[in-house]
């Protein structure tokens, strides 16, 4: 299949997917990442940026939706329409050209989601108390794209389950499973050792904290610079309170949250990088599945 089918059957698919997604209503998945969105504000929003513990579950609690969203919206688009990409395949479909369309329809709705949540999460005051400047744009701009790269991420995953699996139903029995492990491997829950920490590598919630994180500097609420110069002080008393703050445990520095371009740029290039793997696979996995068309 030359450059010129590829691009001319995208094109198609958009159009095709986009009909189909407006006439089934698209408008419920924009509704459920204002409902989101709202509880995460509401809920989270007042004690944002106040200390390093309540600014880290913040964010937590806003890529968790971010990804949540993201993968709700695909989970079902490719196994839904499994008999129907198995005909057309045999009729001379370009199963990376069906990908690509899908790829580029969940940027669309996922950008009109962030742009949604984001203006809500303004609205309820979650960025309230948050610094104004971040690594090397105003941080409004950093945070909405880090919004925008899980929830279009977190699809683009949701796409890939969906084309491996053989039934929606399949599909969503997968998804909660795959949720608890973006959960799981952000870092927030649970300190990650040896192969966890490995393979956290690959999922969105790690690089959208560290994003996040890296953005607000929230190393900067951490009791650790008050620790050291507590410590440097030959104040007995001085020592004694630094070795009270010390048993709190909230006391070290994260490197991944540090607020360097490195570790924004970095994540960010890391999410577009699962985003682009997540695609390729989903093209693979559809490839096998209709090996015999």
């Amino acid at each position: 299949m030359n450059n010129a089918s590829y691009f001319k059957q995208t094109k198609v698919y958009f159009g095709k997917i986009s009909r189909i997604s407006i006439r089934e209503k698209v408008w419920k998945f924009i509704l459920f990442a204002a409902i989101i969105a709202t509880i995460v504000a509401v809920v989270t929003g007042e004690n944002m940026f106040e200390s390093f513990e309540q600014t880290k579950s913040g964010f937590f609690t806003l890529a968790s939706a971010c990804i949540w969203l993201g993968i709700f919206n695909s989970i079902q688009s490719i196994c839904k329409e499994h008999d129907i990409i198995r005909s057309e395949y045999r009729q001379g479909m370009n199963l990376a050209s069906y990908i690509t369309a899908n790829v580029m329809w969940q940027a669309v709705l996922c950008f009109v989601q962030t742009v949604l949540m984001f203006i809500i999460c303004l609205i309820f005051g979650f960025f309230r108390h948050a610094p104004s400047d971040g690594v090397f744009l105003p941080a409004f701009m950093e945070n909405f794209v880090t919004m925008f790269l899980l929830t279009f991420g977190s699809a683009v995953l949701g796409i890939m389950v969906s084309s491996l699996s053989g039934t929606p139903t399949t599909a969503m029995t997968i998804m909660p499973f795959v949720l608890i492990i973006q959960l799981v491997m952000s870092g927030v829950l649970f300190e990650l050792k040896g192969a966890a920490d490995t393979f956290a590598n690959v999922t969105y919630s790690k690089w959208g904290m560290s994003a996040f994180a890296a953005t607000a500097d929230i190393n900067d609420e951490t009791e650790y610079k008050i620790i050291v110069e507590l410590e440097d002080d030959k104040d007995p008393q001085n020592q004694m309170i630094a070795e009270s703050l010390k048993e709190s445990g909230n006391f070290e520095e994260v490197d991944e949250y540090k607020g360097t371009t490195e570790n924004v740029l970095g994540s960010w290039f890391a999410c577009l990088v699962i985003t682009v793997a997540c695609a390729g696979i989903s093209i693979l996995g559809l490839k096998i599945k209709n090996r015999d068309s």
